[in-house]
């Protein structure tokens, strides 16, 4: 017999978060909201970033939605990742916000 509230459990995921600081001088512009966007896109999880540690939470695979989050330098961006690569994905955008997206 199957167990429906096994295949729940197996496939519930405890969100990871983070926060890093922008230091690339224009913010998160058009390029780096791209950037982001096309690294959430390589992962199977939900990544969704913020403001503020409480949200509104935004969807970072959508490029349009990231950009309307208009964050200027040295704001801090934080992150909201779920999912069975979620570290891996948390990681990556982690690195990318550090390295300035490659303009620092």
């Amino acid at each position: 017999m199957h167990d429906g509230n096994v295949t729940r459990a197996a496939q519930t995921f405890v969100p990871l978060t983070a926060s890093a600081v922008l230091v690339n001088k224009v913010g998160l512009h058009a390029r780096p909201s791209v950037k982001l966007t096309q690294c959430a896109k390589g992962f199977a999880a939900k990544i969704e970033l913020a403001l503020a540690a409480g949200g509104p939470w935004t969807d970072a695979k959508s490029p349009v939605k990231v950009m309307r989050v208009k964050a200027p330098q040295g704001a801090t961006l934080h992150f909201r990742v779920t999912g069975s690569d979620a570290k891996a994905a948390l990681a990556a955008v982690l690195a990318l916000v550090h390295d300035g997206f490659g303009e620092a």
